[in-house]
């Protein structure tokens, strides 16, 4: 294998799992260690720059960091990054004179049609640079789904209120109550440029016999929630079932419990490990005594007259064909019925573009989606982008911050005359955390604690109140245990071969046998040879230079613990510890765009 190229931004990068895992970037392990020093505005800082929903993100986020989180290696639970972000809104201090100030405008209009995760992002990154950014929304208040369709029982309005208007009020031009109902009218008010960060607005139906004459008692589960939110539904029937086995299905259980719903239930047609919703989101449903029933596929709605009286439905399993795909047939076993009252439909979400006229150079796919560059988001029409659900279908809110800062990067070239598809590096660096023979200036003692359990309020009193919010987070003492856990994978175990004297000793003490010192060979070959098994062969091989017995040092990236004892038993300082940050590429970034040394 070739030496290991470590200048490369990306190569320390992967690495950082939990960094690399998620849409944003966010550099997870630096501000877990403020959290740890107390140092929460600063912690705050690092996530608004990245995820910039660092409070609501901290309670809604669908956590693709935790499942990459490299404790989860060690033992059974990852650190509760999400959990920690929180922390860090939560118990930061007034941060506003730390926001970017309004500038002049530059003379450039941009319009989002849309005030959700993705638009507002857009909007947080070319507001500072000058641009006039208006954003129109059809609900008087800014946040978009994570205003409409979260229940308040997870995400407190005071949170929403709080972060969107930290955007807002970088100049930013919020339209509440206008819809837009003509993308060519849009374009006919001369904006430099259109962002379209509309969502997926729309409940998917069930079209299955009775559903029309029933309809009164049958609800889009999305539609309803965003009714709850704004107040204009307060009740439900005692028996209600709810379809769909998504996040928004937890969602829906969750709040019929609080307006009414006794005997709530969840069907879903798929088993449950298989259920789209995150595992922390069945769990809490549940916890509220709410049963979860598989493998059961509506086949009608049973009603009176017009009166629901319940759903039937027939009884499937799971069969597997030659290349592992799954089949759901009918497993034989009788139909059967289910009273309810009310039937809330959280069976997917949909796209829906009906304002976007054929003829106004946006072209769509086959799916009536648009067409848009996975890398710039820019659409057919030049002058027109698109970002999160809106762009690629129904995901989250991290996706949507991820679309939102590429786009505004695109957008930015785009009106200053560069070509939008070049891309700059990332910012990087790289510096060592030695203070002494044996001290780094980070802690590298790793803790044994197990995860830190977050509280909740007591069931009895949160089904009573539909806004009391459930998970009460960390306080300071349960935030420091949890941030311990943090293996500071950012902090790099860097290898100097000029410096090695080949005596093996940080082999001997490294307590993962992640180091090997062998003959050279193809990757394949010298996964082999490794004193650890090489069991994640995706996760990249660290190999120097010849040393001067011909043999190479080999690191297995996914065997380390960054532990720090390799750079502490070595006699001549051939490993260092070094901190690793990465700021992703924004709008207005200066970088280069060819390739360039990261350290």
């Amino acid at each position: 294998m070739k030496p290991t190229d470590i200048a490369a931004p990306d190569y320390f990068h992967k690495v950082v799992d939990c960094q690399w895992a998620c849409p944003a970037h966010t550099p997870v392990p630096e501000y877990i260690r403020l959290i740890a020093q107390g140092r929460y505005s600063d912690a705050y800082m690092i996530n608004w720059k990245s995820n910039v929903f660092p409070g609501i993100l901290g309670r809604t986020c669908d956590r693709p960091c935790e499942p990459a989180c490299r404790r989860g290696r060690v033992e059974e639970t990852p650190v509760a990054i999400c959990r920690l972000k929180r922390v860090a809104a939560d118990f930061k201090d007034d941060i506003k004179q730390r926001l970017p100030k309004p500038p002049p405008k530059n003379g450039k209009r941009v319009a989002f049609v849309g005030g959700g995760p993705a638009s507002l992002t857009v909007a947080r990154d070319l507001a500072p640079l000058g641009y006039h950014c208006t954003v129109f929304d059809a609900d008087p208040e800014a946040g978009g789904m994570m205003r409409t369709q979260i229940p308040k029982f997870r995400l407190p309005n005071s949170v929403i209120d709080e972060e969107t208007g930290y955007i807002l009020g970088l100049g930013v031009e919020f339209k509440g109550g206008h819809r837009i109902e003509s993308m060519k009218a849009l374009l006919a008010e001369k904006y430099d440029a259109i962002f379209v960060g509309s969502g997926a607005p729309r409940g998917r139906e069930l079209d299955i016999p009775g559903r029309k004459a029933a309809a009164s008692h049958i609800h889009i589960g999305i539609e309803w929630l965003a009714s709850v939110s704004f107040g204009h539904t307060d009740k439900i029937g005692k028996r209600v079932i709810v379809l769909g086995g998504g996040n928004t299905a937890m969602d829906c259980c969750r709040t019929a419990r609080r307006l009414g719903g006794e005997e709530v239930k969840v069907v879903v047609r798929s088993g449950f490990e298989e259920m789209k919703a995150s595992p922390w989101e069945k769990e809490d449903a549940l916890h509220e005594d709410i049963p979860i029933l598989n493998f059961l596929v509506p086949v009608a709605f049973i009603h009176d007259n017009g009166k629901l009286t319940g759903i039937t439905f027939q009884k499937v399993k799971a069969e597997y064909d030659a290349k592992g795909r799954r089949n759901l047939v009918p497993s034989g076993e009788p139909d059967q019925t289910i009273a309810c009252d009310d039937v809330l439909v959280a069976v997917g979400q949909e796209n829906a573009f009906p304002w976007i006229e054929q003829d106004c150079g946006i072209e769509f796919d086959k799916w009536h989606m648009p067409k848009v560059d996975p890398k710039t988001f820019v659409s057919t029409n030049p002058k027109v982008f698109f970002g999160g659900d809106a762009a690629f279908g129904p995901k989250n809110i991290i996706w949507a911050v991820s679309h939102g800062h590429d786009a505004a990067l695109s957008i930015h070239k785009m009106l200053s005359g560069e070509d939008i598809t070049e891309r700059p590096l990332p910012e990087v660096h790289v510096s060592s955390q030695k203070m002494g023979i044996h001290e780094w200036s980070y802690d590298n003692d790793i803790s044994n604690d197990k995860r830190y359990k977050v509280p909740h309020r007591d069931k009895v009193i949160a089904l009573k109140d539909i806004r009391a919010e459930v998970e009460l987070g960390y306080d300071v003492k349960l935030a420091l245990g949890e941030a311990e856990r943090c293996l500071n994978c950012d902090v790099q175990t860097v290898f100097s071969t000029s410096l090695c004297i080949e005596c093996d000793a940080c082999a001997d003490i490294c307590p993962m046998d992640c180091i090997t010192f062998t003959g050279n060979g193809e990757e394949s070959d010298l996964r082999q040879r490794l004193k650890a098994p090489s069991a994640h062969p995706d996760q990249d091989l660290y190999v120097s230079s010849d040393l001067k017995t011909g043999r190479v040092m080999v690191k297995d990236e996914d065997v380390c613990l960054h532990c720090g004892l390799c750079a502490e038993r070595c006699p001549t300082g051939a490993w260092d510890m070094q901190k690793y940050f990465i700021e992703m590429t924004y709008a207005g970034s200066t970088c280069p765009t060819k390739s360039r040394s990261a350290a």
